[in-house]
């Protein structure tokens, strides 16, 4: 015999979000989905921005919760490539909490800067 799903909370949702506003310090431009800490900060960044910010969790639509990142205006490319994902990552504790595509990939070159749209990250209810 299975279990059905447990229906969750919104306070399950929002202590795993919250994890996004209170640890996230760095975004990273990556040109591909990074696996760990050192591959989104090292081996596959193609620059970064230090100004994170993340709003507390939210209803999201269609169900769930979710928190969204504010635009991005300041980033610093810091390789040549083509940047096709994003981390967002805790530097204080070497993390990375989370990664997703870019809504569009784009060529970058060394030196340049980066803008990033404001974008949302979500946890969906359970089926």
């Amino acid at each position: 015999m299975e279990a059905e799903m447990a229906t969750l909370d919104n306070r399950v949702f929002d202590n795993g979000l919250t994890v996004l506003d209170t640890e996230a310090n760095v975004i990273h431009v990556t040109s591909q989905e990074a696996t760990s800490y050192a591959d989104a900060t090292s081996t596959s960044t193609l620059g970064n921005s230090t100004s994170l910010s993340i709003g507390a969790p939210a209803d999201r639509s269609g169900g769930g919760r979710e928190v969204t990142v504010a635009a991005i205006t300041d980033g610093s490319i810091t390789g040549t490539g083509t940047a096709t994902h994003y981390a967002l990552v805790d530097t204080s504790n070497s993390r990375v909490l989370v990664t997703g595509a870019l809504t569009a990939s784009q060529s970058v070159t060394s030196g340049n800067t980066f803008s990033l749209a404001s974008f949302k990250i979500g946890i969906p209810d359970p089926a």
